[in-house]
């Protein structure tokens, strides 16, 4: 978008004239549950070891080719057909997508480790930590019966 198409679009706004937040959610009266994040640590871990075994699985059968598919491109290429240039880009262009995939899945399998032992530190300090004003443990219960 240009500028002049910026400007027009902020001319034609009808909050052009007041400056406001505007927050992306749902509406207070829609059918959710109340929680805005739901962690389950096994439906974690499995996706974690999948994430995992994907990456080692790419590590095996995706580079299978390779060797073969380098030296093709090499006899192609001294033997002077273009194509052999042709299947040496192909060969780097698949080393590359493949390198990036697997590298993709140890980030995810990692993010997800830390996650599950990152949400549990975290549970364990708000429950451990929540305390009242005169420094006594509040427990869910105790908690429940503030809100009454």
């Amino acid at each position: 978008m240009a500028w002049d198409e910026w400007e027009q679009a902020k001319a034609a706004s009808p909050a052009s004239h007041s400056a406001h937040t505007r927050l992306n959610q749902l509406a207070a009266s829609g059918s959710g549950s109340g929680a805005d994040l739901t962690v389950y640590d096994d439906v974690l871990g499995k996706l974690g070891d999948m994430a995992r075994s994907l990456h080692g699985q790419l590590a095996t059968d995706g580079d299978h080719a390779r060797v073969a598919t380098f030296e093709a491109s090499n006899d192609l290429f001294n033997s002077g057909l273009d194509m052999g240039a042709g299947l040496l880009e192909v060969h780097d262009a698949w080393n590359t997508k493949l390198r990036t995939l697997r590298e993709a899945c140890g980030h995810i399998s990692n993010h997800l480790d830390h996650s599950r032992s990152t949400h549990g530190a975290e549970e364990k300090k708000i429950v451990l930590g929540m305390q009242d004003a005169g420094g006594k443990t509040m427990t869910v219960s105790r908690i429940y019966d503030q809100f009454k």
